[in-house]
């Protein structure tokens, strides 16, 4: 592979904005390939896979170029010659790799390997969080974690059929291949972007793990029945229940941020999901007034998204254990105030995509043990890890109103 130099340069500028100024990776790159509109699918793959390379193993490529937070263009540099060096790429004879040891970089790495921490390229703390509640299970699921997630879609069954889909996008050169288990999904034999096809212009499918379209699945809702998506964020499952239901009955999605049910809405109209009505949670009058209401309710928890690091690498970096205390105390009130919405003999989704037990099996055990659970029982939980489905980390426990 030959490097070309202005595909480098925005990698680093991408980089310099993650790493050093804070930035979301998937906002910076969506900047970033709006830069060129020479660019081919080529050149974007080429700056956001090695963006997302270097962002997934930071702390590896760190240890073995020998620099420190924050980077300056050098050392980004010289973070780029490692993930090139270890790619079997030549490095070019440019000002910027001056000085570049590429002779130790392989001895480094074999020497750096041997320590699961940088092996895995996550921060200590972490990496004992993690051997602390999973045992042995953590080392196949953080290595598996860091792999390249491939990518899923879900069939939208109010438009369409996966067979009318998947040779919708055959005929736009997209091959697919069909999931045993997960009804509605097609899984891309290789990357491309799905955005530009008719399909998708359509409202034929929306693109969504197949752990995450599990989800809708365990809590099988149907037509005519009230939902309640408590944390419905972009709407990923609030659109796949819409489908489930046939657009009919009513899916009501809830959440903090307008702008993400702005988001939702505009999904819904092209997917023409007619049944979802959002409500920005702005006061507990909101919960209150759906008290005893929903036929089924779905609480899909904000977590660590230990589970999802393969699609949101940086997020390891933004992690400490402070935030993930937060983060289960947060669990915590959500699943006393929430569950308040699910009328008598109706049922309760609980779902994080994390892989920690403190934030699943064990949160839903304390419920069940306090006062506002006591009304529950636990009908089912899955543990989906990576590490067997090939997919993201996910949990999921249904629980039924007696």
């Amino acid at each position: 592979m030959r490097l070309h130099r202005n595909l480098v340069f925005a990698t680093i500028d991408s980089l310099h904005l993650i790493f050093n100024e804070n930035k979301q990776a998937d906002k910076v790159l969506r900047n970033t390939l709006k830069r060129d509109k020479r660019w081919g699918s080529r050149d974007r793959s080429f700056i956001a896979e090695t963006t997302y390379d270097i962002v997934r193993w930071r702390r590896l490529y760190a240890e073995i170029a020998e620099v420190k937070m924050p980077y300056s263009r050098p050392n980004l540099f010289r973070l780029f010659t490692v993930w090139a060096t270890l790619n079997g790429i030549k490095i070019p004879d440019w000002p910027q790799f001056e000085d570049t040891p590429t002779r130790r970089i392989k001895g480094r790495f074999d020497e750096a390997i041997q320590t699961r921490a940088l092996r895995e390229s996550i921060p200590d703390w972490l990496d004992q969080l993690g051997e602390n509640e999973m045992g042995k299970l953590w080392d196949k699921e953080i290595a598996a974690l860091n792999h390249q997630a491939t990518v899923i879609l879900r069939t939208n069954t109010l438009n369409t059929t996966v067979k009318e889909l998947q040779n919708s996008l055959l005929d736009e050169d997209v091959e697919t291949a069909t999931l045993k288990g997960y009804p509605h999904a097609l899984q891309l034999k290789e990357r491309s972007n799905v955005f530009t096809t008719e399909a998708f212009k359509k409202g034929w499918f929306e693109v969504q793990d197949a752990s995450s379209q599990r989800v809708a699945q365990v809590l099988n809702p149907e037509p005519g029945m009230r939902i309640v998506d408590a944390c419905a964020g972009a709407g990923g499952k609030s659109l796949h229940m819409a489908s489930l239901m046939e657009n009919k009955g009513q899916v009501v999605a809830l959440d903090i941020y307008q702008n993400k049910l702005n988001d939702l809405k505009r999904r819904a109209r092209r997917n023409g999901a007619h049944n979802i009505e959002t409500r920005l949670i702005d006061s507990t009058k909101v919960i209150k007034k759906l008290i005893g209401k929903a036929d089924k309710v779905l609480i899909d928890a904000p977590c660590s998204g230990l589970g999802v690091l393969k699609r949101n690498p940086d997020s390891k970096w933004k992690l400490n254990p402070e935030k993930i205390q937060n983060i289960k105390d947060t669990q915590r009130e959500l699943l006393d105030s929430y569950s308040r919405m699910v009328k008598d003999g109706g049922q309760l989704l609980y779902a994080t995509c994390s892989i920690l037990p403190s934030e699943n099996a064990e949160q839903v055990k304390a419920f069940l043990n306090r006062e506002e659970g006591k009304a529950f029982t636990l009908l089912s939980e899955e543990n989906l890890y990576a590490h067997k489905t090939g997919f993201d980390g996910f949990y999921i426990a249904l629980l039924q109103k007696k």
